[in-house]
């Protein structure tokens, strides 16, 4: 008969594990206002000079009585600086190097990611207790914008010195002219920034969202492209009778209902001599070398209340957000890519994986 052994209840680990959790929903209190501020524009306001609330409201065109509140919540959440004589409040350049831009240096675009997956908790709630998941008409079109707001940012200013240039001999065969497809190409951002810069080279990109891709096709138009067309296509089922040089994958692949069957269609569509170049989630297969990544909590956050349960839904593999690098060259050399390379991007959330036959 074994007896059980008792651990003495640790008081001050008790209270800073409490400490831990008040911050986590002060945290989370932080993000609500962000994300106001970031999809209201009050950031890019602010950051325009000091103002009152009257004064930030005239110049946002917005209600005063929520601009002063929400000035409030900045000001105590250490994002903005405050005169109490003048009732000025200052957005210091520090900060608003985070808060505003077009680039992937304006942090605030991440916010909506937050409070909007919040929305989704009773839904992804019911699949814990009966299982399937939550489809991806669920989350459109709203998480199709928020997406396209947060990578764009991050493509306009990294997309070829980030990823596109570190990739070796990459940018003369496309300056050279080579047949692009991306697969699960969004809005498209990325293959109209591609087709621009190489115009030699020829880009189609694949989604199954039709708003997505009526979205990238209007971008196109607007920038005047005739090298780029979008088309909505299962890349599980790519027609036969189609080969691509390159074949591209933008944090598509962790997602995808059978993405297996994704990596396999890429790897069968590659012209002789091609490339396969997947964009995805730096992290490890394994949860205990994941412990101390930075950003882990909100990987796993975004599995949970999107990328694995939109693939459940639909009887899929539900891979996730941190299916991680061994997985992931796993399966791109049962994919038929035996050769992988695994390279950093400027973009500490991603990692390249180049392939070839």
């Amino acid at each position: 008969m074994t007896q059980k052994t008792s651990q003495a209840f640790d008081e001050a680990r008790a209270e800073e594990f409490g400490n831990q959790l008040v911050g986590t929903y002060m945290g989370a209190c932080r993000t609500l206002i962000v994300d106001l501020g970031h999809r209201s524009g009050l950031w890019e306001s602010l950051a325009q000079g000091p103002a009152t609330s009257v004064e930030l409201a005239e110049r946002s065109g917005l209600n005063e009585r929520y601009v002063r509140e929400w000035l409030g919540g900045a000001t105590v959440s250490g994002y903005v600086d405050y005169d109490p004589p003048t009732k000025s409040h200052t957005l210091p350049a520090e900060h608003a190097a985070s808060l505003t831009g077009e680039t992937g240096a304006n942090l605030s675009s991440l916010s909506p990611m937050i409070t909007f997956l919040g929305g989704h908790v009773s839904g992804v709630l019911e699949a814990f207790r009966n299982g399937g998941g939550v489809p991806y008409s669920e989350y459109r079109p709203e998480f199709t914008e928020i997406m396209d707001d947060f990578f764009r940012r991050d493509y306009n200013s990294s997309l070829f010195d980030g990823y596109i240039g570190v990739v070796p001999g990459l940018v003369e065969r496309l300056e050279g002219g080579i047949s692009v497809c991306d697969f699960g190409c969004g809005t498209g951002h990325n293959m109209n920034l591609m087709a621009q810069t190489y115009p030699k080279s020829t880009f189609k990109g694949y989604d199954i969202a039709e708003d997505a891709v009526a979205s990238a096709t209007l971008e196109a138009g607007e920038m005047g492209l005739t090298n780029v067309t979008f088309e909505v296509q299962d890349v599980t089922n790519v027609p036969g009778d189609v080969s691509f040089d390159l074949i591209t994958a933008f944090d598509s692949i962790h997602d995808q209902v059978n993405p297996q069957g994704a990596l396999n269609e890429a790897s069968s569509h590659l012209a002789p001599g091609g490339a396969f170049m997947m964009i995805d989630i730096k992290a490890s297969s394994n949860l205990e070398d994941n412990i101390e990544h930075p950003v882990a909590p909100f990987f796993y956050a975004v599995s949970t209340l999107h990328c694995m349960t939109v693939s459940l839904a639909e009887g899929g593999a539900g891979l996730g957000t941190v299916w991680g690098e061994q997985l992931a060259v796993k399966m791109l050399h049962d994919a038929g890519l035996p050769n992988v390379r695994v390279l950093d991007s400027s973009n500490p959330f991603n990692s390249i994986y180049v392939c070839t036959k």
